[in-house]
């Protein structure tokens, strides 16, 4: 590891420069530009703005950055080496431990990660902007042709099935084909990269980010198969039967319900709403159904996590009339990124905190309300946090055409639509594995990311793909010895 005394001060950017050079993240564009498209919000850093920052850190004995990162990245090597303006060697430390630094930079809730741990932010003076640094190295790497392909280790003669091409599954499809297994990842949509590609709007997440990523899977030897579906095209044995293991990546699409009256057909689920949303920004072909679309709409979105995040965004985006976000607890106990929350009020969202809906009302066929409990916050329920109780007395009614539910996911009932009963599950439905291997019920068969671990941030999914290419190739190792023993 490298260790900031290996610094050359004499080159005159130095490090530990947070008392002299303030805490800056890139420009964002205005909000009334932003509002119209769905591009990315932040201009990029400049050179030496992103070395300015990186000079920033304080190359700390202990890293509680690098600690308060899921994949326990390098973060003061590729900061000291961005400082000095080795961007190249940046890259090179950057891109030993995540298989998608730029994505991680864009999208990770570094307030609540590297940069919430970073001591200088415990300082006082503001966190190094990581995130940004991290996202800058990267996307100067591929400009100057410094990613480069993969590099496949000798073939072993073994292949490898990956359900589902999220994060979870493009991590692993990465590193076994490097490991030298033949990689084929199937996938049920039109186009790889899951949430990446579907679920994150493009004003966090340009869709060309994913797809050279995927690309370079695709040059590296990875076959994809899309608009495959396990169940419908193939069971769970029959893909089983053709591969020497199997990873389970599908991460988790059955969308939480409103339960309130009124909340029936006419409430849209926070995916399928934004799944349009981001096939429109990549020029799919229109689906002509004013039922997914905001525009002229006054809309209310439940919710209060980073999804409905996406959508009230997505709604100012598409034009709405007004959009507001209801949520049960208050503004500190938000789970979604409180930069996202910013970043909508400054785009016109409202937010309604302590509040949750009672009824969604109608006119004849037609949304025309929410009807809002307010609530307060009561005792600790189980986790420690203080559970949302509703405040007797207080209710109001917010107008609207449209509403959008997004209060998280669970997994689908995968021993039914995988036509395999002996997959073990949990009674939430994720898939049961062991701890240390990721091994599922079935030999041969792993599990990794939200299908196992529950809804989670895509950084946990990457960590999770990554160990369970480790547990497959330990396993295909072992029954290789295994059936060279017996020969």
């Amino acid at each position: 590891m490298l260790h900031w005394r290996t610094f050359d001060f004499a080159k005159g950017a130095g490090l530990l420069r947070f008392v002299d050079i303030d805490q800056t993240y890139p420009e964002k564009r205005s909000e009334t530009e932003r509002r119209e498209d769905f591009n990315e919000i932040y201009r990029a850093f400049t050179t030496e703005a992103a070395a300015g920052q990186a000079s920033r850190c304080s190359q700390c004995g202990v890293p509680f950055c690098q600690s308060g990162c899921p994949l326990q990245n390098n973060i003061p090597d590729w900061l000291m080496l961005a400082g000095e303006d080795r961007l190249r060697e940046a890259y090179d430390a950057s891109a030993a431990t995540s298989t998608m630094p730029e994505i991680c930079g864009r999208i990770c809730p570094q307030d609540r990660l590297c940069e919430g741990s970073c001591v200088v932010e415990k300082s006082k003076h503001g966190a190094v902007t990581i995130g940004a640094v991290e996202q800058y190295i990267t996307d100067t790497a591929w400009k100057e042709g410094w990613v480069e392909p993969l590099k496949v280790g000798p073939e072993r003669g073994q292949s490898v099935a990956v359900i589902g091409s999220g994060p979870a599954g493009l991590a692993a499809a990465e590193r076994l084909r490097e490991s030298g297994f033949a990689v084929t990842v199937y996938e049920r949509a039109d186009r790889a990269g899951g949430l990446l590609m579907y679920g994150i709007p493009g004003f966090k997440l340009e869709k060309h980010v994913v797809q050279r990523r995927i690309d370079r899977l695709v040059r590296g030897g990875v076959a994809f198969k899309l608009n495959f579906e396990v169940g419908r095209d193939a069971t769970l044995a029959e893909i089983r039967s053709g591969h020497h293991a199997v990873l389970l990546a599908t991460g988790v699409y059955n969308a939480r319900a409103l339960t309130c009256p009124g909340s029936g057909d006419g409430v849209l689920a926070a995916l399928d709403y934004l799944t349009r949303a981001n096939r429109d920004d990549l020029g799919d072909p229109a689906a002509n159904d004013s039922v997914l679309d905001a525009r002229g709409k006054r809309v209310v979105v439940v919710g209060g996590g980073d999804t409905a995040m996406d959508c009230v965004r997505t709604a100012v985006r598409q034009g709405a009339r007004s959009v507001t976000c209801l949520y049960r607890r208050d503004r500190a106990n938000m789970p979604g990124s409180a930069r996202e929350v910013k970043h909508a009020e400054e785009e016109g969202v409202v937010f309604e905190w302590l509040s949750a809906p009672l009824a969604v009302l109608t006119k004849g066929d037609a949304i025309s309300a929410v009807r809002v409990q307010g609530m307060r916050l009561g005792a600790p329920d189980a986790s420690g946090r203080r559970a949302p109780e509703a405040d007797p007395g207080k209710t109001w009614d917010v107008e609207a055409e449209m509403v959008i539910s997004a209060l998280g996911f669970t997994p689908e009932d995968l021993p039914v639509l995988f036509e395999e009963p002996d997959l073990s599950v949990h009674r939430d439905g994720r898939v049961e594995a062991d701890r240390d291997t990721r091994m599922a019920s079935l030999d041969g068969v792993f599990v990794a990311g939200d299908l196992h671990r529950g809804a989670s941030l895509v950084v946990w999914a990457i960590k999770d793909g990554l160990d369970a290419a480790r547990s497959i190739e330990s396993y295909l190792d072992n029954r290789m010895r295994v059936l060279g023993a017996a020969e």
